[in-house]
């Protein structure tokens, strides 16, 4: 019985971080798509997308991971997004996306679609106010640094693309996946 225990485990561990490298090559790479046209790409938040698959399907801890890691290697590689202050506070907001909506999801008793709705709009907020906190330590408070105008225009009135587009997406992809039993 141990010995099943400890293969299952492996299997998952395996499996998850395959799907964590896709996610975070998919992070990567999708900026690519919306690129092209900045004004809009930009608001479609296209680095968003992976990161929520992976804290639904992978679970928080990598959710996570590949959240704090995406921003950041897309950075070092492409130099897009600039690392200060954009990168780092996208780190910390993506991994708060990955790990809140994979916590909640995965305490969810049954996996409706309210229930995701719910994880997925919380995770949303908490991820905003993060990318907030950490703008207000990187450049400081006042008219020269963060203001409350800059952090209602960045997290929410430039976002609104990008998050009707993850309101409308996540749940048709993960409703696909369930129905062909691609996941649990």
């Amino acid at each position: 019985m141990d010995e099943y225990k400890t293969r299952s485990s492996l299997h998952t561990n395996v499996k998850n971080l395959t799907l964590s490298a896709m996610f975070i090559a998919l992070g990567i790479v999708l900026p690519f798509l919306t690129g092209q046209i900045p004004e809009f790409g930009s608001k479609l938040l296209p680095m968003h997308i992976p990161i929520f698959f992976c804290g639904l399907i992978c679970g928080w801890q990598w959710g996570l991971a590949v959240g704090f890691a995406t921003p950041l290697l897309r950075g070092v590689m492409f130099g897009m997004p600039v690392f200060y202050p954009t990168g780092i506070a996208m780190a910390f907001e993506l991994a708060a996306y990955g790990s809140v909506i994979g916590f909640l999801y995965s305490h969810v008793r049954r996996k409706t679609l309210p229930a995701l709705y719910g994880c997925m709009i919380t995770a949303m907020i908490s991820g905003r106010i993060v990318w907030g906190c950490v703008e207000v330590i990187l450049l400081g408070l006042g008219e020269n640094g963060f203001t409350l105008s800059a952090f209602i225009s960045g997290a929410f009135l430039n976002a609104v693309p990008g998050i009707i587009l993850q309101l409308i997406l996540i749940p048709a992809v993960m409703t696909a996946l369930n129905k062909s039993g691609l996941i649990k």
